[in-house]
């Protein structure tokens, strides 16, 4: 067993963690030597009892690491540890990083420029078409986009830095062999063709409401920062939002309808002084001299050629070209169905033709 299998074996054993492994390495000077200690030599570190240090003894020995691997490579993925390069330098900057990394596609270094987007997973219409938007805008400009695979806002971020042609990483809590929920299965294919779908899960560990905090903590781990775009008051992504806060992380939020459930939790982040987002520039700005030139470039520019616009589209661009005008008069005038205008419009963002204002006002961009 060399050190990188060390930590692979640790990472699959039960009652212990990052933290009890720091702790044991400063004791023993080395994770090779938690293999051979005796259960009083482990015991004396900061942190473990009897009990833990038992169960070190009892598994130590039995843990199949070997076969994880070739379980990894079955599938296609690979495991990635803490002394591996490929370990994301930023994750290891958290109180406790994962052991170890199962990585379904490839991690890069340009993916230390990261931003998480995370929300409900019941979103509204409007906090599906935020979500879209910025996501796709973030990936547009260069940043990869992390969220957790769940249904609702995490599925859209992931599915608008694909459609952006970005970079996005999925974090699971469960093992490779259990994708949750099974209906994004394919999604996370796509994922690991353009970026990674991720756990810290050994295979055979299935999700539970105890795996799900501890994703968080990586997704938000992975990021320079974490947008919220929808939440309610006990959801998931205030959990995530809350750890970013932790972890010395830079939190977002979209401002929701003061009336709305979903919009209950990000209008608190607000109030507690996570930065209000309208436009992708309010995360961007938030970096500027940590992004590279390429990317804070890429915030204002315009596109080389006028971009194509189908018939309905040029249908509300006529209507805009009087001045901008809310959604329900494009509605209105365009003779569209609302769900049709809604599409439009968010295709017509992505082109940079129009843009969003509060109220449900939309104007052109000149």
């Amino acid at each position: 067993m060399n050190e990188r299998e060390a930590y692979i074996a640790l990472n699959m054993m039960e009652k212990i963690g990052p933290v009890g492994v720091r702790s044991l390495v400063t004791e023993l000077g080395s994770v090779l030597a938690i293999f051979k200690a005796d259960k009083a030599s482990l015991t004396r570190a900061q942190g473990i009892g009897p009990e833990v240090a038992g169960a070190i003894v009892n598994q130590r020995d039995s843990v199949n690491w070997a076969g994880e691997i070739e379980k990894a490579d079955a599938v296609g993925a690979h495991i990635v540890t803490q002394i591996d390069t490929e370990y994301p330098k930023q994750l290891l900057e958290i109180h406790d990083p994962p052991l170890a990394l199962y990585v379904w596609g490839t991690l890069e270094t340009r993916d230390k420029h990261s931003i998480a987007v995370v929300g409900t997973r019941r979103p509204t219409h409007y906090g599906r078409e935020t979500a879209a938007l910025l996501s796709f805008q973030l990936a547009k400009a260069g940043l990869t986009v992390v969220s957790g695979l769940a249904q609702g806002i995490d599925m859209v971020a992931h599915e608008s830095a694909l459609k952006a042609s970005g970079r996005t990483l999925a974090v699971m809590g469960s093992g490779l062999d259990h994708i949750y929920p099974a209906s994004n299965t394919d999604l996370a294919k796509s994922i690991s063709g353009q970026g990674a779908v991720i756990t810290e899960f050994p295979f055979g560990r299935q999700p539970d409401k105890t795996t799900f905090p501890m994703r968080n903590r990586i997704v938000s781990g992975l990021s320079m920062g974490v947008l919220v775009v929808e939440a309610g008051f006990n959801s998931g992504a205030l959990i995530t939002a809350n750890m970013a806060l932790e972890q010395g992380r830079s939190v977002f939020a979209v401002p929701g309808r003061i009336d709305s459930h979903a919009s209950v939790g990000t209008n608190g982040l607000i109030k507690s002084g996570a930065k209000l987002v309208i436009t992708v520039e309010d995360v961007l700005q938030e970096f500027e001299f940590l992004l590279p030139q390429r990317i804070m470039e890429s915030k204002g520019a315009k596109p080389e050629s006028a971009p194509l616009l189908s018939e309905n589209e040029l249908r509300l661009v006529t209507i805009l070209n009087d001045g901008e005008q809310d959604v329900d008069t494009l509605i209105r005038g365009s003779g569209l169905k609302p769900s049709e205008v809604s599409s439009l419009l968010l295709e017509m963002e992505m082109k940079r033709v129009v843009r969003m204002l509060p109220g449900r006002v939309v104007e052109m961009v000149r």
